[in-house]
């Protein structure tokens, strides 16, 4: 039962290349959580990725919320520096 606590992230991209680079990447993760006290999925909507979490409690979706939006901000700055050269 995971419907204590919730958060929706609509993450906008700027084109439909990053967004589907950053969606297949983190499709592992997603399929497999590493943890039973909360869950992820993804969506793609347009130009936005849509992260929806779910847990047991706040301390579980503050982590997992965390983690996602870390590992997104992180392919984006990957991506920013690999279009500059």
């Amino acid at each position: 039962m995971l419907k204590k606590a919730s958060a929706t992230c609509n993450i906008r991209f700027p084109d439909k290349k990053h967004l589907e680079i950053v969606y297949r990447a983190l499709m592992p993760e997603i399929k497999k959580p590493s943890t039973v006290r909360s869950k992820a999925n993804l969506r793609k909507k347009d130009l936005f990725l849509i992260l929806e979490v779910k847990a047991r409690d706040t301390v579980a979706l503050r982590a997992t919320a965390n983690a996602y939006l870390r590992w997104i901000n992180s392919m984006m700055s990957v991506l920013e520096v690999l279009e500059k050269q």
